[in-house]
């Protein structure tokens, strides 16, 4: 007898043969069968299937270094970047496009990625002037890269591509709002002034400005699929990673600023915050991608004004409020949808059980 996959169910949805409801609820039912989990309870994550993909990714890996290896013989940077770009693309046709693999997928786009950067690094030193500013330079290399990626997210709809899109779109930003910073910030670590929002750094509002932009991207693709079931709220997974540790960053950095207990107050309110948009928008990734900076910071917050809190303290701390979130995210979330008003998109988030305790 053949095998349900998760695949089935999402061709199965493409083709309007059963709602996403409805294949959400088949999927809840094969996982409380499998592990007594609901499957819906929880946030999808997917690097690979199998040992299999980890096999063919370290073959990807050995047969593309040789074929670059050839064509860096030739002395040529352009030959080399082509021949990558080629490579990438021709391979991803088959791995991507038709058996579906996730970490051979990965393994190929970041190839593309770093391949397109040669490409117009070498590009942007060959033609470089003396009049050639280093905000055009940084345009042109990372903008190029931006639109790479968009044709191959558009062609190969591969979710990790838009990890690579959010970090080519946040260098795009630096390089437009805050080149010159950028580079300073690269060069001395003064995180103080850097990320100081109070300091009116250009560094500061960008990359927050980013951490909202990516959010928003994500929550737009959330809302497209609510029942996470295909390639939309794979691509959110992503950019919430981008957008968490970036928000944290400058709202943190900015705390520290304060004077006295208003540090602790401004950072507890930032981590409150996160919390519960991470809650209301059902993602734990959300939230874990900046809890390991949060914890160096609320750290650095004691150790600077004296009062020492060590590591172990942080980590229980921080440890112990994750564990209990984990523990009872479901009927928290619950409670905390039932208890909010409704707002516009609150019918598009991820469904909740309106009778839990």
């Amino acid at each position: 007898m053949v095998e349900v996959t998760q695949g089935d169910l999402r061709a199965a949805v493409a083709a309007g043969m059963v709602s996403e409801a409805q294949a959400a609820s088949v999927q809840a039912l094969a996982a409380q069968r499998l592990a007594g989990a609901p499957a819906r309870d929880d946030e999808a994550f997917e690097l690979f299937r199998g040992f299999a993909e980890i096999f063919i990714s370290v073959g990807l890996l050995i047969l593309m270094s040789g074929i670059m290896g050839l064509a860096a013989m030739s002395g040529d940077a352009l030959v080399l970047s082509i021949v990558g770009i080629v490579l990438s693309m021709g391979l991803a046709r088959y791995f991507t496009l038709k058996r579906r693999m996730v970490l051979p997928s990965i393994v190929l786009v970041c190839g593309y990625a770093l391949a397109v950067l040669v490409l117009l690094g070498w590009l942007v030193l060959s033609n470089m002037t003396t009049q050639t500013g280093l905000r055009g330079s940084l345009l042109t290399v990372f903008g190029g890269t931006l639109a790479a990626l968009l044709l191959w997210y558009r062609i190969f709809r591969l979710p990790f591509t838009m990890l690579l899109i959010g970090l080519s779109g946040l260098m795009v930003m630096l390089a437009v709002a805050a080149p010159y910073e950028t580079m300073a910030f690269l060069g001395r670590q003064d995180f103080d002034v850097m990320f100081d929002l109070w300091q009116g750094s250009r560094l500061a509002f960008t990359t927050l400005v980013f951490g909202l932009a990516a959010a928003a991207a994500g929550l737009w693709f959330d809302m497209r699929d609510p029942h996470r079931l295909g390639r939309y709220s794979a691509s959110a997974f992503w950019l919430h990673l981008l957008a968490a540790p970036a928000i944290v960053n400058t709202l943190a950095q900015t705390a520290l600023g304060l004077v006295g207990a208003a540090q602790f107050v401004a950072m507890a309110c930032v981590l409150v915050v996160m919390t519960i948009f991470a809650l209301v928008i059902d993602r734990r990734s959300f939230l874990t991608a900046g809890l390991g900076y949060l914890a160096w910071l609320i750290w650095a917050l004691a150790s600077r004004s004296g009062e020492g809190l060590d590591w172990p303290v942080v980590l229980i701390l921080i440890g112990g409020a994750v564990t209990a979130l984990g523990a009872w995210w479901v009927p928290l979330r619950a409670r905390l949808m039932r208890v909010l008003p409704d707002f516009p998109g609150k019918d598009r988030l991820p469904p909740y059980a309106k009778g839990a305790l």
